[in-house]
């Protein structure tokens, strides 16, 4: 991908991400690996507001860089992104986020999200469950959270957030967007305190697979969220 419209991909993320609610002001983070080993990526910096991200913001880093304190690369993020590129081969994007009810799912003592709708079921058998948080995410948490996401592309992340990898800005927003609004459905039916109505392990399979042989799902909704941004917001091109 040429590098200018990377950098709107991940600034319109990061722009919509904000709209939605889903973001923390100026903490969690998105990043993109620009080089065909995955090695230099670009990611959000260290205070600047989502709701105002342009593409000439983002940095661009390299995994195997050290980051000198007080820069403007949140130690934090630079540790668990760097990592998880150096690490993980399938992680061409990474997107973290501490979603309202990623998180609150993340917080139980069994994360595990029941196929009780199509979009729980999309994440069937689906999604790794890290339950060994160890802190902030600096030096060996950093290096442990992308061994305990394996070949997943969905992690939840206990006592923590949401982490989600994939090859594209589209495809992982999508996953991330669509694993916050499966939570938030399975949250409010827990809160109910009713029976929850779940799937056979049959239907929810079969289920998750259409949603993965869905032609072109991802990127029209991509698509779609910057052709909104265009049109009110197009300073996040910049």
């Amino acid at each position: 991908m040429d590098t200018t419209e990377a950098r709107r991909d991940l600034a319109a993320a990061l722009r919509f991400t904000a709209r939605l609610g889903m973001h923390e002001s100026i903490a969690n983070h998105f990043s993109l690996a620009v080089s065909d080993d995955g090695q230099r990526f670009l990611m959000n910096p260290y205070g600047r507001h989502w709701s105002k991200m342009r593409a000439s913001d983002l940095l661009e880093l390299d995994a195997r860089d050290n980051v000198e304190t007080g820069s403007n690369v949140d130690p934090t993020a630079f540790a668990i992104h760097g990592a998880l590129h150096r690490n993980v081969p399938h992680a061409h994007c990474v997107m973290h986020l501490h979603s309202k009810y990623a998180t609150a799912l993340a917080c139980l003592e069994d994360p595990t999200m029941a196929p009780i709708d199509q979009n729980t079921m999309r994440f069937y058998n689906r999604v790794a469950i890290d339950d060994g948080f160890d802190g902030m995410g600096l030096g060996d948490e950093a290096e442990r959270i992308g061994r305990a996401l394996g070949n997943h592309s969905v992690m939840i992340m206990g006592q923590h957030g949401v982490l989600v990898v994939g090859p594209s800005v589209a495809q992982c927003f999508d996953d991330i967007y669509y694993f916050e609004r499966a939570a938030e459905t399975y949250i409010t039916a827990l809160s109910t305190g009713r029976p929850l109505r779940v799937a056979t392990p049959e239907i929810a399979e079969k289920t998750a697979r259409q949603w993965a042989d869905y032609p072109g799902f991802a990127e029209k909704h991509f698509a779609a969220v910057r052709d909104i941004l265009d049109e009110d917001e197009p300073e996040y091109r910049d």
